[in-house]
This record gives structure tokens, sequence and C-alpha cells, in this order.
């Protein structure tokens, strides 16, 4: 145990709904054309929540005395997001409007993301939870390729194979620029609400097959990957109906990454917290995924990302310093407020892997 006088800022995520109007803006906020709307420094009031909301913007990096000691360079999300995230934009967009062989470059952005990987082999996959919605696919991409590598290169998989598994997470979702609706401006309940909205869009694997399926320099394992990425185990998925063995690993592995995704940020799908998706998917093991990789997937990815607020089985309210690679369900966390609402003087640290009686709730936006 560790007392840690506040005196010194740094940064969290926090929900725009809960900002009180005093917060300070760590990171600059950027409109769809990359206008900076609010500098890092900024003082946030109140009244800005529903413009945020109405811009597509759910979360913001605040500095606080709270975030104290919390790494953001931890958050694999942001780092690999913001090296690579707007190179695919250009190359996806390039080749959808010039049919150019620009696609190619993608192969440079895998690479980049598994040297990443390869140079800090204890990384977990740690979610930031903020995304605007105009950036939703290209994040989406990002994030799907880089736990997809995570995973793979601890299946042992050879490191030529991994960057083809790369490439196909990366171009996964090409397809959804074919749809006869722009489902960028859908949400779940109108999509699911439509019988034909639902077809259309589980045609999407098809229509990004058939618009790469010529490119000699895209490998049958990441053409594979666009066309049955939501295959599942038992014979449930789309659009082949394949079972166990007769999907490829690397379909399996971008399905389970890309199914994570988009539960957490709701793209397409119901919005839920992190650790509730991971216990669905823990609850799918041998059901929809594959027992091993469900295995090596709840070894990759924290359960509570650093930075996020949370309440313990006493009650108290904590933020989460850090993770412990080993245990991704006991991160490192700061009690900061009791049971009855009181905010410590001296906040406590306190490591959950050497805590054995106290354990995690649930997440809070504060």
């Amino acid at each position: 145990m560790v007392k840690i006088k506040n005196n010194n800022t740094a940064m969290r995520s926090v929900n725009v709904n809960v900002i009180k109007g005093d917060e300070v803006l760590a990171k600059d906020i950027y409109s769809e054309s990359g206008t900076i709307l609010m500098s890092e420094g900024t003082v946030v009031k109140k009244e800005y929540a529903k413009k945020l909301l109405e811009l597509g913007i759910t979360d913001i990096f605040i500095k606080d005395e709270i975030a104290i000691g919390i790494k953001v360079d931890e958050l694999t999300e942001i780092k690999i997001k913001e090296q690579c995230q707007e190179t695919v934009k250009e190359t996806i967009e390039k080749y959808f409007f010039s049919d150019s062989s620009e696609l190619e470059r993608l192969k440079l952005v895998a690479d980049e993301i598994i040297f990443d990987i390869l140079n800090e082999p204890e990384v977990m996959f740690n979610i930031s939870g903020v995304r605007k919605k105009n950036e939703g696919a290209y994040s989406h991409s990002v994030n799907v390729c880089a736990l997809s590598v995570l995973i793979a290169l601890k299946m042992k998989i050879p490191k030529d194979k991994v960057r083809e598994i790369a490439v196909g997470s990366l171009l996964h979702d090409i397809g959804f620029n074919y749809l006869n609706f722009d489902i960028e401006n859908e949400s779940y309940e109108s999509i699911y609400s439509d019988e034909n909205k639902v077809k259309e869009m589980k045609k999407h694997v098809i229509y990004g097959y058939t618009s790469v399926e010529k490119e000699k320099w895209l490998s049958p394992i990441a053409k594979d990957i666009i066309l049955c990425h939501h295959e599942r185990i038992d014979g449930t998925g789309y659009p082949l109906r394949l079972k166990g063995n007769k999907i490829k690993i690397g379909s399996k592995i971008v399905g389970l990454c890309d199914e994570f995704d988009h539960m957490i940020y709701g793209l397409y799908d119901r919005k839920m917290k992190v650790h509730m998706v991971i216990d669905y998917i823990l609850s799918q093991s041998g059901v929809k995924f594959d027992y091993e990789l469900v295995k090596l997937f709840n070894e990759s990815v924290a359960a509570y990302p650093t930075g996020c607020t949370v309440i313990t089985s006493d009650k108290d309210v904590a933020v989460v310093l850090r993770q412990n690679s080993k245990c991704p369900t006991r991160p490192v966390i700061r009690l900061i407020m009791d049971s009855s609402g009181n905010y410590y003087d001296d906040w406590i640290e306190l490591d959950l892997t050497e805590e054995l009686t106290l354990f995690i709730e649930d997440t809070k936006d504060i």
C-alpha cells in the first residue's frame, strides 16, 4: 500500500455527459475536416456537452488530480491509432474512389503495428474509450488489426502469416463502402429494425471479397478474412455458415477481435462496457469462438482500462493507474472516494494482485 499526496495533474478520459463545467482539456478536439474545435488547456464548460454529442464526440481527455500517475502511453489503442489511422483512411478512400493499387500501402501499416507490438512483448491491449463517430470505421479497423496481431503472435504464428492476418484485418470491412445505404449515419436500432438493411449489411463480406478478389498482391489468407470474419464455429455465422476447423485461423482471430471492438464502441451493435464484453466472449468459448483463442484473448485485453473509474467490492471509488500484464482483471488502482462519497485526503494505491480479498465490481463515470 502506497499513499500519494494529490499535488500533480495528468489525464484521463471521461464521458461528456458527466462534465461538471470546470474540467481542463488534455488533448485537442478536432472536427471531421481536421480543424481544432477545442485546444488542449481549454476549460470545458458544462454547456459544451450537448454540442460535443451532436458532433459525435462522446468522450474527451481531461487533466485533473484524479488522474495523477496514470500512464496514458499504456493505452495501446491510442498509440497505434495516432500512428496509423490516417494512412488507413487515405489508402482505402483512394482505392474506393479511383480503383488504384493504393491498397498495397497497407502492408507498411501492418509492418508498423507488428513492430510496435513485438517491441513490447508484455503489452496488454488497453481500450481508451475515446472515438469520434466520423472516425469509427477506420479506428475500428486499426483496433482490430492491433489486437489480432497481438493474439496471433501469442499463438506463435509465423511472422509472415501474421503480416497477412494484419493486412486482412485492416481490410476486413472494406465491403461496407459498397452497401446501398450509408451505414455510417445509421444507429443500431435503425439497422436491426429493418430486415432489408440487415440483409444488405451482411452482404458487406461478399462485396468486400469481390472488390479485392483479383488483387494479386493480396494473400489468400487476407482475402479469406474479408469473406469469413463473421463465420462462427457453431455454424451460426455468415455468409457460408462454416463450422469448426472449416474456418481458417486468421478469420477466427479477426472475427473475435471484430466482435469485441464492435460491442465496445457500439459500431453497428449495442455499446457495452469492456469487462461485460469480455464476459460475453468468455461465455462463447467453445460455442462461437475457439477455446484456445478465447483464452489468449482474455490474457491480452485489460478488463478495466487504464484511466477508467471503478467501484470496488468495498464500495470505494477508484481510478485504474496501470495494468498487471499477467492478471488483466486485477490492475493497480488508487482509492479516491469512500463508500459515503467523501474524497480521501491521501489517495491510497493498491495492487489488486496483492489485495486478494478486494475486487472490482463495476466501472463508473465521474
